[in-house]
C-alpha cells in the first residue's frame, strides 16, 4: 500500500513516530501541503491521511488509486464523504480521543474568566516595559480590581451532550454548578443532576455560563448570533471549544463591547488562523486560545494510536470508525 500523509505536523510535530504505518506499506509524510499541491502529492496514494486538507469532489475525482481517507480528527466536514463513498473510498475518523483534554480547556476558560488568573499574573510579573508589580505596591496583603464570582451555585447551560458535553456536565456538578442541557437525549436517560432544557430559549434565559459542545452542521452555522445572545442573561459567559463557525464572531464582539456578554472563552474560530482584523482580537473580554484543546501530548498519543489501528483494520478488510 502507498500511504501518504499530507499535513502531519500539527498532530505530530516530530515528538512521536509515524513508523507503525511503515508496516503497512510505503510511507511518505508531508508536514504541510498547500491546496495546489494536493493532487500531485496524493496522485499515487492508496491510503491518504489528512487533518485539515479539503477533500472536495473535484479533488477526489482526480485520485483514482485512492481507497482510504483517514482524518486525524473527530470532525470530518472538510471531506466530501458523499463523493468518497461514490468513488468507493472508505473514510474513517478518530472519535473520543480528546475528550478529557477538551473538558480541561473548557474549565480553563471558565476559571480564567471568573478568577482572572492571567490578568493578575500579568499585573505582577516583573518583565516587560509595562510591568508595574501592582501587588508589591499595595497597602494591604491582597487586592482585586475585577469582579470575583464563585461558580458554585451558578447555572451552566450545555448545548450538545455528546462525549465531551456529558463529561463537562459531570465536572460541572463536582464544582457545584447547576447543569442544564439542550440535547436530543431523553431526560430519563440523563445522569442525576443534569436537567434537560425544554427549549434553547429557556437554556439561554437561565444560564450564567453557556458552553458549546455540538457538532457543526449546515443548519447551525453562526446560530449563536445577536438574536440568541440577546436572550442570554446580562453579563453571561459564553464558552466555545466546539467549532468556531457555530458563532457569529461580529455579534459576539459587539455583545462584549456593550457588556451584554461578560466574557467569551474560545479555543476555535470561524477562520483559522484568524485574520488580523477579526473584531474579537480587539475585545479585552475575549479570551482566545489557538485551537489547542485537543493538542495535549496524551490526546495526540491516543489520536495516533487510533489512526494506526484504523489503517490496520482497513487493510485487514474490517474497517473501524467509518463515517
Amino acid at each position: 500500500m502507498n500511504i501518504v500523509i499530507l499535513d502531519g505536523y500539527a498532530a505530530n510535530p516530530n515528538d512521536f513516530s509515524w513508523e507503525p504505518l511503515e508496516a503497512f506499506g510505503s510511507l511518505t509524510v508531508y508536514e504541510r501541503t498547500k491546496p495546489e499541491e494536493v493532487i500531485a502529492r496524493a496522485k499515487d496514494a492508496e491510503i491518504l491521511i489528512i487533518n485539515k486538507i479539503n477533500m472536495t469532489d473535484e479533488v477526489i475525482a482526480q485520485l483514482p488509486k485512492l481507497k482510504y481517507i483517514g482524518i486525524l480528527a473527530t470532525g470530518y466536514n472538510n471531506i466530501d464523504t458523499e463523493s468518497a463513498h461514490k468513488h468507493g473510498i472508505v473514510v474513517c475518523n478518530i472519535p473520543s480521543y480528546s475528550t478529557e483534554s477538551v473538558v480541561q480547556m473548557t474549565f480553563a476558560h471558565i476559571l480564567n474568566i471568573t478568577n482572572q488568573v492571567a490578568h493578575y499574573a500579568n499585573q505582577d510579573r516583573a518583565t516587560g516595559e509595562a510591568a508595574d508589580l501592582k501587588w508589591t505596591k499595595n497597602p494591604d496583603f491582597c487586592y482585586w480590581d475585577t469582579p470575583l464570582p464563585e461558580i458554585a451555585g451558578k447555572t451552566l447551560g450545555i448545548i450538545g451532550l455528546g462525549h465531551i458535553g456529558m463529561r463537562v456536565a459531570t465536572v460541572a456538578l463536582a464544582f457545584g454548578l447547576h447543569v442544564v442541557a439542550y440535547t436530543s437525549k431523553d431526560e430519563t436517560n440523563l445522569p442525576n443532576g443534569i436537567k434537560k432544557a425544554s427549549s434553547l430559549n429557556l437554556l439561554l434565559n437561565s444560564s450564567d455560563i453557556v458552553s458549546l459542545h455540538c457538532p457543526l452542521a449546515n443548519n447551525n452555522i453562526h446560530f449563536f448570533n445577536s438574536e440568541n445572545i440577546a436572550k442570554m442573561k446580562q453579563g453571561a459567559i459564553l464558552i466555545n471549544t466546539a467549532r468556531g463557525a457555530l458563532v457569529d464572531e461580529g455579534a459576539v464582539a459587539e455583545a462584549l463591547a456593550c457588556g451584554k456578554l461578560g466574557g467569551y472563552g474560545a479555543d476555535v474560530m470561524d477562520q483559522e488562523p484568524p485574520l488580523a482584523d477579526n473584531p474579537l482580537l480587539k475585545q479585552p473580554h475575549a479570551y482566545l486560545t489557538p485551537h489547542i484543546a485537543w493538542a495535549t501530548k496524551e490526546a495526540r498519543r491516543r489520536l495516533l494510536d487510533i489512526c494506526f489501528a484504523n489503517v490496520e483494520a482497513f487493510i485487514q478488510g474490517k474497517p473501524i470508525n467509518k463515517v
